[in-house]
């Protein structure tokens, strides 16, 4: 797959290794950097005329530079003539501003969104958007990849999934993504009634609806910033008789602190993604990691070759894509 043209922002060179490593590609030949006072440049140092180009991109622990960045790019790709621009975003931040909840605030996804469209892109790649109706926010094509089957394949070789497990959603927002979990490895579902006050990242959870006494749970979301939620939870699944407890993150956008607060929990591991880097996931042994980016090359590839995503969603690649995807510590 020499001919496909895969370029990395700042902070996303790791991930963009990886699914050039996948595919036998290289990086494309391109410089960014930071200037003293704040200033973002980039430069494509290669030909892409009439190419179809790739840039990855996480809008996660610097989400203003990094999408500024991204904007950058777009512009670069776009005035040195490429064919066609494909923006794969593997976490995106702002996708938590997804709707105006209360009065004189700003949806932030959609702003995002037409910034991401003027610049000049053609289509973007996501990974478990906090809100799915902000792939609508966009007028060109969107693919929305989820971190569950690959998750769940972990999971399953952890040889943790028995009739003893249930999975956790820890609030109502989780429910459906925490079912989808439990239809995949055939377990019953129990739900958090969580509620938060203002703008905080720490979250009180109330209750526990469903019977977790004396089984063995696994809660699953989509991401945790603070793993207040994450402690949180399993501090209630214990205290209502729970036995060993797991979690499963679509993404990981968590600091020291929040990595450190985790490594104290109830938690005998908490399984995620490379989808935000988070180098120092690899002091903490609670912290497992696989890696998402075979599947945004398959995604790459697919598209590249003008076939459909269905393979994406086939457990047989789920196979392959794990033999790749190893803990990245």
């Amino acid at each position: 797959m020499a001919d496909i043209k895969i370029y990395a922002g700042r902070t996303a060179k790791e991930f963009a290794g990886r699914m050039c490593t996948y595919l036998g590609a290289r990086i494309g030949d391109a410089d960014s950097f930071k200037f003293s006072e704040g200033n973002i440049f980039v430069r494509v140092n290669e030909s892409i005329r009439d190419k179809d180009v790739y840039i990855v991109m996480h809008i996660g622990r610097e989400p203003n530079d990094e999408f500024v960045e991204l904007l950058f790019w777009i512009d670069a790709f776009k005035r040195a003539s490429a064919n066609s621009i494909t923006a794969i975003i593997p976490y995106f931040g702002y996708a938590k501003g997804d709707k105006k909840d209360e009065p004189r605030v700003s949806i932030r996804a959609r702003v995002c969104a037409d910034c991401i469209e003027v610049a000049g892109v053609d289509r973007v790649i996501f990974m478990d958007l906090h809100s799915p109706q902000v792939q609508g926010f966009f007028k060109v094509p969107v693919d929305h990849l989820y971190a569950q089957p690959l998750l769940a394949e972990y999971i399953r070789r952890q040889k943790i999934v028995t009739p003893n497990l249930t999975v956790v959603s820890p609030d109502s927002g989780s429910a459906k993504r925490a079912r989808h979990m439990a239809d995949e490895l055939g377990c019953p579902v129990a739900i958090g009634d969580k509620t938060r006050y203002g703008h905080t990242e720490d979250a009180k959870v109330l209750e526990i609806i469903g019977d977790v006494s004396g089984r063995d749970c696994l809660v699953v979301d989509d991401f945790s910033i603070s793993a207040g939620t994450m402690v949180e939870i399993a501090s209630v699944l214990r205290a209502h008789g729970a036995g060993k407890i797991y979690g499963a993150l679509a993404h990981n956008s968590m600091n020291e602190v929040a990595l450190a607060r985790l490594q104290e929990s109830e938690y005998e591991w908490v399984l995620t993604t490379d989808t935000v880097p988070c180098p120092e996931a690899a002091n903490y042994d609670k912290m497992r990691i696989v890696s998402a980016a075979p599947m945004f090359a398959e995604a790459v590839r697919l598209l590249h070759e003008r076939a459909p995503m269905s393979w994406l969603f086939d457990p047989r690649f789920n196979h392959k894509m794990l033999a790749y995807s190893v803990n990245m510590k």
